[in-house]
């Protein structure tokens, strides 16, 4: 353990930021929700996207920037492909209630596509896919972004990084689960990195002027560089036409940032994806398959005989195995942070380290 972190177990983590959400006005059942998935992301060691972001948003919850008890409302669609509104909500809170009705239909019809607008941040996307795979079933998630991404050789954002997750059942201790945002990383861990007081690569991030920088905090200011250069911007533009513009959302530059406009709605969008595999095979035969295929990267060689071949999503179950075990590092200039919400909002007892 590092000296600028403690050690918070899982369950403590979780029953305090429950805690705290609830004294924004959200439900015993939201709250413990948006609780639990911040501190899972972090038991996968997705600390960009775990409870770093408690504290923005809780300050957006209590400025009604973020409705704490959201209307969610098919809007329009038919059959297998649906828009919900998002009733400016938590966006975990948003998500969750899209990829439900996606699984609902799904069932029906065996896919289905659910869009939803008027939302906000809703954290790592995979915790959404993950909801559809412990159904039997492959799920596809997306949100668009705020641009926050300059085109290779570009002075300005023109897009955002606009994550993508895709999980796919195994039926056995994790899922395939890939969860990638189209920047070379998450603005989240610029966060990360400014809260450790590290440095951070040249290909991460520029600074306001579209200059490479290596100060997380210039980064912050400034803008993200794409993955795999016209690769990733690509993929980005496709994010924001099927999250924000075709469900009658906002796209582009008309998103707000929930750190430069902390008391305004972000109008984020989702899109949701779900295929039933099953209205096409058996569980067993599913199972089966998705055994042979894993086993065969599993098989696959290295060059170095010490490092094993990884599948997506297997770091993040051993991950979470361990600091379920040993408890999640927290950097103490959050742990700092999060006491100190609780002292404001009345959450006693203090969170224990």
């Amino acid at each position: 353990m590092s000296e600028n972190e403690v050690i918070i177990q899982a369950d403590d983590l979780e029953s305090y930021v429950s805690a705290l959400f609830e004294k924004t006005g959200m439900n015993q059942e939201d709250a413990a929700y948006c609780a639990q998935s911040l501190v899972q992301t972090n038991l996968w060691g997705i600390d960009s996207h775990g409870v770093l972001r408690a504290p923005i948003y809780i300050e957006r919850l209590v400025s009604k920037a973020m409705n704490p008890a959201p209307n969610i409302q098919k809007v329009r669609g038919f059959g297998a492909l649906e828009v919900l509104d998002g009733d400016d909500g938590m966006g975990f809170v948003v998500g969750r209630a899209a990829m439900k009705r996606a699984i609902e239909l799904a069932e029906l019809h065996g896919v289905s596509a659910v869009g939803v607008n008027r939302s906000n941040h809703f954290g790592a996307a995979a915790l959404f896919a993950k909801m559809a795979t412990q159904k039997g079933m492959i799920g596809i998630v997306m949100t668009n972004v705020i641009p926050n991404v300059v085109a290779p050789g570009g002075s300005k954002p023109i897009t955002g990084n606009n994550p993508i997750a895709i999980g796919v059942p195994t039926f056995k201790e994790f899922p395939f689960m890939l969860d990638i945002s189209l920047s070379n990383v998450a603005g989240g861990k610029l966060l990360l990195a400014s809260k450790k007081g590290e440095q951070i690569p040249l290909d991460w991030a520029t600074d306001k002027n579209g200059r490479p920088t290596s100060d997380p905090d210039a980064a912050f200011a400034g803008f993200l560089l794409p993955v795999g250069g016209h690769k990733g911007l690509g993929l980005s533009y496709v994010v924001d036409i099927l999250s924000g513009l075709i469900t009658g959302g906002v796209y582009q530059h008309a998103m707000k940032s929930m750190y430069k406009h902390r008391d305004e709605p972000s109008l984020t969008s989702h899109f949701m994806i779900v295929i039933n595999p099953l209205a096409l095979m058996s569980r067993e035969e599913m199972e089966s398959r998705m055994a042979d295929f894993y086993q065969t990267i599993k098989a696959s060689p290295m060059w170095d005989d010490s490092r094993e071949m990884m599948l997506p999503g297997e770091i993040e179950y051993r991950t979470a195995v361990a600091r379920r075990t040993n408890g999640i590092p927290v950097p103490i200039n959050l742990y700092n942070d999060l006491v100190e919400l609780g002292e404001k909002l009345g959450v006693t007892p203090k969170l224990a380290a």
